[in-house]
């Protein structure tokens, strides 16, 4: 397995990789920026949009060229202006993703990292999905969304639930590693989950049934996201970020890259309400 730095932009907090319309799509999240690359061959980044909030993850759109943004302490188009609003002020949002059906998934954090702070929102919904939360990463979703994992990257837990109908069942922790990390994370056809570790210099894959089935070791000490894409969906992305690191090197905040056997699918399309 031949990692890639796949350019050598540092960003502070590189997050919410997606793979949309045939490029990888990357935020770093406190700066606001929203950025691209091609997933063909290594590239520098275009950015997309620079806002002044913080830019957790994006998804595409249902027949819309646009893109739904999980930004400042809501959620809203990435042009437009914030049309939900889940928390106040000493908050952020922290991660998104849009599930197989199409609904949009937000989570969000205290600023000062207070326990007990962190929830899961979903678009639509009037009052929080989960709460008790303190750094709320993920979600991600199996490839029929009838399961859902969601990391509390602070307790070093990462809890699976079952889906129905956009309501989540009763928590299960899916994965416990207390010297360990995880942020965010995605799925493959396989249902395998991909995990980014923050602070370990390192990306797993685990097994639907919880097992580690594979390891990537990175030169960059804070993977925090990861995404499935390129010509065959079978090219593993990771974000890094280079954020709080007192000297952080040409690795650090760098995006990577290299080829696995399972592939993954492109981001699912958030479906508006009225669509």
């Amino acid at each position: 397995m031949t990692l890639t730095q796949w350019n050598f932009e540092q960003l502070e907090l590189g997050e919410g990789a997606r793979w949309i319309d045939g490029r990888l799509v990357v935020v770093d999240l406190l700066a606001g920026r929203v950025l691209a690359t091609r997933g063909d061959v290594p590239a520098p980044f275009q950015e997309i949009a620079k806002l002044p909030v913080p830019v957790g993850a994006v998804a595409p759109i249902k027949d819309s060229d646009d893109l739904m943004a999980a930004k400042g302490t809501g959620a809203g188009l990435l042009d437009g202006p914030q049309a939900e609003t889940f928390a106040g002020e000493d908050m952020r949002v922290n991660d998104a993703v849009a599930d197989p059906a199409g609904r949009f998934w937000v989570t969000t954090m205290a600023y000062n990292t207070e326990p007990g702070t962190g929830a899961l929102h979903r678009v639509g919904s009037p009052s929080p999905v989960l709460k008790g939360l303190t750094i709320p990463n993920g979600p991600a979703f199996s490839p029929d969304g009838r399961l859902m994992y969601l990391a509390d990257s602070a307790r070093g837990i990462v809890h699976r639930f079952d889906v129905q109908d956009g309501e989540i069942g009763a928590r299960r922790v899916f994965l416990h590693t207390p010297h360990s990390i995880p942020d965010g994370m995605t799925t493959d056809v396989a249902g395998n989950v991909w995990i980014a570790f923050w602070g370990s210099s390192v990306v797993r894959r685990y097994r639907p049934d919880g097992r580690l089935d594979q390891e990537v070791r990175l030169p960059a000490r804070q993977p925090t996201s990861v995404c499935l894409g390129g010509p065959d969906m079978a090219r593993l992305f990771i974000t890094t970020a280079k954020y709080g690191l007192r000297r952080p090197t040409l690795h650090d905040g760098a995006l990577f890259a290299t080829d696995v056997n399972i592939p993954g699918r492109p981001a699912n399309a958030f479906v508006p309400a009225d669509s």
